[in-house]
Formats: C-alpha cells, sequence, structure tokens
C-alpha cells in the first residue's frame, strides 16, 4: 500500500534534457518544511521551470522531504576527481574497481560516522537497504540532517536525493486519496461489434483505434517475430490466461518467449524492510493491461489481440502502481532498466510509470540501457484533477534517452487526461469524440476485452509498432528503427510543440521505402 494517500492516476513518460532548475521562493530555513510547504515550492517550480531537481533545491527542502516520507537516501558516488562523462560511461564502468569500491566504501563510512552521533551502536548493516546493485548508486536510511549535508559537501557523491517523496496536490482541496492508476481493468461488457473492434482471423478482436495507425497493414509484413520486448509495470495477473498458459496459441502466436520477473523490493516501513517478497504478479491490473494491448496473442477465443501478437515478452514487476512514489520503486524501477541492459535479447523497453519529481537513480538506469542499444518508450504522463492544470511530460519522459508518448482524441486535441508538451515525440490515437472510449486490451481474467487509456495505452501501442518495424528489419539499429518512425509520424518532416512527430504509420514504418 501506498504510505499516504497519494494524487492520482499517473500513466506516464524523449527527447530533452533534464533542465536546469531555479530555486526558487522558500520558506523559512529556520523552520522544519513540511508537506504543505514542501508541496507549494515542488508545484511552483514544476510550473514555471518544467521540472524539480532535489539536487538544485535547498538543503532543508530535502531534509524535509527526507522527514515527510521515509528517510531513505539515494546517493550516487563516483571515485574523488572523476572526469569522465558518466553519463555516457555508466554502462562501462566497473564497480569492482579499486577505485570505485574505495568511494563506495568512503560514503557509506561518511554516513555511519556521522549517523552514530545519534545512534552509538548503530551497525554498518543497518544503514544500506535494498542490498548492492550494478549501479554508482547506495540506497541508505538517513536520521540526520547533518549527514545530508556533509553528503552533499563530499567529492564522492554526484547526488543525494530523498527517493519516497513525490506531491500532493497543488491545493488542499485536492489532496485526496485516489486511484494511482489501479482498478478497473475488468472486462467491458459494452463494447459494440464494427464500432468498438473488429474480428479477425481465427477469432481476436482489433481495437477501433488501430486504422489511425495502419496496424492492419503493417501486419502484412511483420507481427514482431523475433524481437524481444520488455514492459516495465505492475506485473501480469496470473488469471489471464492469454498472457500465460495461452501467450502460444493459434498459428499466428507461435513459438515465442514469456517471462515474468519482478524487481520491486519488499515494502519498507520508515526504511526498515517489513512486507513479504514480491512475485511478478500484478494485483494492480496496469501492468496486464499494458501487456494486453502490446503483445497478446491473436487466438481464437475472441480476446483482443495486442499491436505485436508474435513478439517475445518479458514483463517486470517493478513498481506497486504507476505512481513512482515509495523509494522501493525507485529501486525496482532502476533495477529493471540495468536488467534490459544487461540482457542482448531485449531491445525495446516500454514504460507506462512516472513521477514528477526527477530521480537521478532512475536517469542512472535509464542511460545505463540507452546506452547499450535499448530503444526506450515512456510515458508522457496521465493525471485526474491532482496537477492543477500543469499537463507538462513528466519524468522519465522528459528525457532525450527515451521516446515520450502520449494520447489523443480523434480529433487530434490532447486526451481528456494526457500530459503533453515539446519533450513528446509520438501519440497514439486513443479516445473517441463521441464517448470517450478507449482502446480494448486483456482484461485482468477471461476472454472478454476490457479498455485502458491514457498516455499508457499510447506507449505500450507505440512500443508495439516500434517492435514491428525491427521485425521487418532485424538488423537495423536502434536509431535507424527510431527514425523509421519518425518519419512515418504524422507530422514529418516537421515537429509539433506539443505532439511531437506526430501518429506512427505502421505501414509505411514497416514498408520498403521512406
Amino acid at each position: 500500500m501506498k504510505r499516504t494517500a497519494l494524487p492520482a492516476l499517473l500513466l506516464l513518460m524523449l527527447l530533452s534534457c533534464r533542465p536546469d532548475v531555479e530555486v526558487l521562493d522558500t520558506p523559512d530555513p529556520a523552520q522544519q518544511w513540511n508537506r504543505t510547504e514542501l508541496d507549494a515550492f515542488i508545484w511552483k517550480t514544476v510550473r514555471e521551470t518544467g521540472a524539480f531537481d532535489w539536487n538544485a533545491a535547498p538543503l532543508d527542502a530535502a531534509w524535509g522531504a527526507l522527514q515527510e516520507s521515509d528517510g531513505v537516501l539515494s546517493v550516487g558516488y563516483k571515485p574523488a576527481g572523476y572526469t569522465s562523462n558518466l553519463d555516457r560511461e555508466i554502462h562501462r564502468i566497473d564497480l569492482n574497481a579499486s577505485d570505485w569500491q574505495t568511494a563506495r566504501r568512503q560514503v557509506l563510512q561518511l554516513i555511519l560516522e556521522e549517523e552514530k552521533t545519534g545512534n552509538a551502536d548503530l551497525k554498518p548493516e543497518q544503514i544500506e537497504l535494498f542490498g548492492e546493485g550494478l549501479l554508482p548508486v547506495v540506497n541508505v536510511r538517513v536520521t540526520r540532517r547533518a549527514t545530508l549535508e556533509k553528503l552533499r559537501a563530499a567529492p564522492q557523491v554526484r547526488y543525494a536525493e530523498p527517493m519516497g517523496y513525490e506531491p500532493s496536490g497543488a491545493t488542499a482541496a485536492s489532496r485526496v486519496a485516489s486511484s494511482s492508476g489501479c482498478g478497473e481493468y475488468g472486462a467491458n461488457p459494452d463494447l459494440v461489434p464494427g464500432v468498438d473492434f473488429t474480428t479477425i482471423a481465427p477469432d481476436a478482436k482489433v481495437s477501433w483505434n488501430h486504422p489511425y495507425h495502419r496496424i492492419g497493414q503493417a501486419w502484412t509484413r511483420a507481427a514482431g517475430s523475433g524481437i524481444k520486448v520488455m514492459i516495465i509495470d505492475t506485473g501480469v495477473d496470473p488469471h489471464q490466461a492469454n498472457l500465460g498458459g495461452n501467450f502460444n496459441q493459434g498459428e499466428f502466436s507461435q513459438g515465442r518467449t514469456l517471462e515474468k520477473r519482478v524487481t520491486l523490493p519488499r515494502s519498507t516501513f520508515f526504511g526498515i524492510p517489513t512486507g513479504p517478497v514480491e512475485t511478478p504478479d500484478d494485483p494492480c491490473g496496469h501492468g496486464t493491461a499494458m501487456a494486453g494491448v502490446l503483445a497478446a496473442p491473436r487466438a481464437a477465443n475472441g480476446n483482443a489481440v495486442g499491436v505485436a501478437y508474435d513478439c517475445d515478452l518479458v514483463t517486470v514487476r517493478a513498481a506497486a502502481d504507476v505512481l513512482l512514489d515509495e523509494s522501493r520503486e525507485v529501486r525496482g524501477v532502476s533495477d529493471a532498466f540495468v536488467l534490459a541492459g544487461n540482457r542482448s535479447d531485449i531491445r525495446v523497453v516500454s514504460m507506462s510509470l512516472g513521477r514528477i519529481t526527477l530521480s537521478s537513480q532512475i536517469a542512472d538506469a535509464v542511460r545505463f540501457a540507452f546506452n547499450r542499444g535499448k530503444l526506450i518508450f515512456c510515458a508522457a504522463g496521465t493525471s485526474f484533477g491532482w496537477s492543477a492544470g500543469w499537463f507538462g511530460v513528466i519524468f522519465p519522459a522528459t528525457m532525450t534517452e527515451v521516446s515520450a508518448v502520449t494520447g489523443v482524441k480523434e480529433d487530434f486535441r490532447r486526451c481528456n487526461n494526457c500530459h503533453d508538451g515539446s519533450q513528446t515525440d509520438f501519440v497514439v490515437v486513443m479516445e473517441k469524440v463521441s464517448n470517450g472510449l478507449h482502446p480494448i486490451t486483456t482484461a485482468t481474467s477471461g476472454d472478454q476485452p476490457g479498455t485502458v487509456g491514457g498516455s499508457s495505452v499510447a506507449t505500450a501501442q507505440t512500443a508495439g509498432m516500434a517492435a514491428l518495424v525491427w521485425s521487418r528489419f532485424p538488423d537495423l539499429s536502434r536509431d535507424e528503427v527510431l527514425q523509421r518512425l519518425v518519419r512515418s509520424g504524422s507530422f514529418f518532416p516537421n515537429r509539433n510543440g506539443s505532439f511531437g512527430w506526430g501518429a506512427v504509420n505502421a505501414d509505411a514504418a514497416t514498408g520498403e521505402a521512406q
């Protein structure tokens, strides 16, 4: 469960460097920053600059966020005097090398010595959470403001950020308990044949929005065969057989592989692991819906068919829901991207999760995967009332290393709750003007499809179209596949200020000539 009532449905996430964040008006530094002050400061910064970076915020803001969350700090480290561009080299560094090991020990020793001034019996193993990872980062529990201050000044420290703090709504009235993208993914019995879906052999339902992207025409050339896609989300419901034992069925979706992984650590209480070990199963429903729209089989049971119905699939349960506001979710997502980067067989990564504040640890992991050739799609964001009029692109879709995707209506207006902006790269038509209906997908169980909306479904479907292109041209590089998507966009050769290159034409993207 979430540690507090948090704002709304974020269905989330290329092309913008992390902007510098201006430090704006702050409360009296002599007072402890509370949640109301923190949230007001974050929202003001986001509205005025488009992003929020904890490292550009006052020390007391970061300390207040630690106090108002679980006290877990993400500390990126490097050898003192390291001068290389770590963003470009992070996939090559050897963390077992003596200089990196020394830097890690120095950071942990600094933390231990300062924390022991308040707890003389503190042991080293009580400081670090989640265990050692594959990035130059440690996740530590910090109880003293002086520890954070010393870390910020240490030459071995790249960043020191609270992991588990995200703002609530911009006004007191909007700070209400809400869904975080979970639930409501059951079957929809009201879908109308020929209007909300068409049927394709052997008896699979094709979503009403596919023709806007000429996906059916692309299927005459490719269906994703030989391409492995990773979905980083909330897992897959074990009751949905089409994403389980029936993943390979019929003549059109045969011989492919399905892996279900979990990187989400067990739940914590004030930084202390307390919950059971997590499984790849999806208690939320969101990950199941994403896997369905991207890779559900072309089956004879009347269920929805995925865009890349013959691709291989790896699902990773990296988060509890779509809003990454827990320390363990930051670790789960960063570990998932590292997993993708370390697998040469994974080519496309799709993530419909995100957050308002920047996480340098997730950014490290995204760059790790990107530098190893992965084509990454992230949702630009979807919200319901919590943002008080702010609909900018959220993190990590703001990163240059990923393609940001959002959803539009049939008339190319932004979908009711979708985010957009200059960082957006692609859009998907995913909301009917007449009744607001969203694309169909596999429900959490059974063979009657459900529906799913927001920038989430737009992201998963665009990743599926990328798999079609790479399946058609398996020898292309990541950048060459991306360029085929760009050149097929409805706005190409121009770029729209809110919707990027526009809607991908899968038929053109998989065609011989462009």
